[in-house]
């Protein structure tokens, strides 16, 4: 059964990443504007899609968490998962198959040739994924956690997993491709830094200064035809001051107030799209009382006005966030429809009160007691400096005093943050769920039993020990099945397992940042047409490099 070129009912493992544009003070960027042959004029692109600290190290290892972001321009997977709706794009494989739970067979394109004129082989696809697996620190997207072995069968690439496992598929689709005649004689790949990058993908790295560099157009990539973008200009400085003020083509950044920012400053051209990406949630301790009784969960989540959170959080840019877990109105394919109202839980302080009385908690003058008459009291962590975040749980506790819980509000630092998030020592701590666009990804993240590991312990997922035999059942039917019917069944039973039983509380959704400008090139995603998310990192952009047309002058 083909497993390209489907929508979001598909299953993969999509590891996270994040990108900030963070103010740098080192110098103000230069456009380079290109030639002027275009029917828009300038081929030139001017792009935030990256940032020095203050400046640029020279690194463009693919397998190298500190590689330059633009490094995926270069080389790239075999497959594009588009994280928002999950649709797969077939890339250097023209698709693959799985002719049972345990195998994967990508059929790589023909016709693909290296930036130096050598031509792309399966053979080159065995050694990458053979590499990764010599040197487990390269390994970004954990392919050798499923896989047993790899093999070369004439132009395809059959992979053998460790056992059943589905969704592994789109992990090992979305590995970055090397040449073997450059990699083969490289004597530490993990360190080396690959100042001389030859790779498939549509752009080849021009100058480089630690202020500056440039893509140039890759004029033997085997889409050419579909790059209308002859050169990418990156500064290491990108303010949001220089966003504005430079005449930048496209960047991914927040602007406090877009409108009057970056639209303002060439309303006929600029434009942005904030779509929405993972639920900010509150995620409940489920090993502590009263954080282990779904009654008291449902009280907090009746008690929230979220889309006043929301515009308190991310400033109007992004809704309130379905309990459903799913990205909406990305996901709505795959939403069960029998839930009500999407999944959105309304405020409703009747309903909050009920069930906090069915917790054990009943309302004395202004405040919610137990039977003691002790104030019920907890505590939010959130993370130092995450301003949006911050404001969105000021508003959570605000509204919370008002029903008559003491919360209080505490934030480490980030680095603390992260380690009590994974080992569970928070009370109620906020937390990104899902966002990967993929229903096993992301409801095993948030239930999974495999992460659900004694508190002290480092996890990876399911950080607020949520345990549901339901939910471990269906998790471990989706990942052996193939029934596209039955993937879609069992995501609707996830569902309505995240919306009854709150393993966390859906607050907001997180927004994606992008800003565009149609002055040189046109056919940027929107929301009318959202065929990539608008993120400037990772295998994504190429799907926007390869749909951006001259703008008509």
């Amino acid at each position: 059964m083909t497993r390209t070129g489907r929508s979001a009912r598909r299953l993969v493992a999509l590891a996270a990443t994040a990108a900030v544009l963070a103010t740098a003070a080192c110098s103000a960027p230069v456009q380079n504007q290109g030639d002027d042959d275009a029917a828009g004029g300038a081929t030139s692109m001017l792009i935030a899609a990256d940032n020095g600290s203050p400046t640029f190290d020279r690194n463009f290892n693919p397998f190298s968490s500190g590689k330059r972001n633009t490094t995926t321009y270069i080389y790239e997977p075999l497959v594009i998962i588009n994280e928002m709706s999950g649709e797969e794009t077939p890339w250097l494989a023209t698709g693959y198959e799985q002719p049972d739970p345990k195998t994967v067979v990508f059929t790589i394109r023909d016709g693909v040739t290296w930036s130096d004129g050598e031509p792309l082989t399966a053979e080159d696809v065995k050694f990458s994924f053979d590499l990764i697996e010599k040197h487990p620190e390269m390994d970004l997207k954990g392919a050798w956690t499923h896989l047993e072995s790899v093999e070369v069968d004439g132009n395809t690439v059959v992979a053998h997993l460790q056992e059943a496992d589905v969704p592994a598929a789109q992990i090992l689709a979305q590995q970055l491709i090397v040449p073997e005649h450059v990699w083969a004689d490289v004597e530490d790949p993990v360190t080396f830094t690959n100042e001389e990058p030859v790779g498939s993908g549509p752009y080849t790295l021009g100058q480089f200064t630690p202020n500056q560099y440039t893509l140039e157009k890759n004029d033997s990539y085997w889409q050419a035809d579909k790059v209308a973008v002859t050169e990418l200009v990156q500064p290491a400085a990108n303010s949001e001051l220089d966003i504005v003020n430079n005449g930048y083509d496209w960047a991914y950044a927040f602007m406090s107030d877009v409108e009057d920012t970056w639209v303002a400053a060439d309303p006929d051209s600029n434009t942005y799209w904030f779509p929405a990406g993972a639920s900010i949630s509150l995620i409940p301790n489920m090993t502590k009382a009263p954080y282990d009784d779904v009654d008291f969960r449902a009280g907090i989540a009746y008690a929230l006005d979220k889309q006043v959170i929301a515009d308190k959080a991310e400033q109007g840019y992004v809704d309130r966030a379905s309990q459903t877990g799913l990205m909406l109105p990305n996901q709505e394919s795959i939403l069960d429809e029998s839930i009500p109202n999407q999944g959105y839980i309304d405020q409703d302080t009747d309903a909050a009160l009920a069930s906090f009385e069915k917790a054990g908690y009943t309302k004395s003058g202004d405040k919610l007691v137990d039977s003691s008459g002790k104030q019920l009291a907890i505590t939010i962590t959130t993370p130092n400096g995450w301003s949006d975040w911050l404001q969105g749980v000021e508003q959570v506790k605000s509204q919370l005093t008002a029903i008559g819980i003491d919360v209080t509000v505490v934030q480490p630092q980030a680095a603390a943050y992260q380690k009590e998030l994974r080992t569970g020592d928070f009370d109620m701590i906020m937390g990104t769920v899902g966002g990967t666009g993929q229903p096993f990804q992301d409801y095993n993240g948030l239930m999974g039993s495999e992460f659900r590991l004694p508190i002290g312990e480092t996890s990876s997922g399911n950080f607020g020990r949520f345990e549901s035999a339901e939910a471990d059942d269906l998790l471990a039917e989706l990942k052996t099945t193939t029934d596209e019917a039955r993937q879609t069944e069992i995501a609707h039973e996830l569902e309505q397992i995240t919306y009854e039983q709150l393993p966390m509380i859906a607050l907001f959704y997180g927004g994606s940042w992008g800003l565009f400008s149609n002055k040189n090139f046109t056919g940027w995603p929107s929301a009318d047409d959202p065929y990539a998310s608008p993120k400037t990192w990772d295998s994504t952009p190429l799907l926007i490099l390869t749909s951006l047309k001259p703008a008509q002058g």
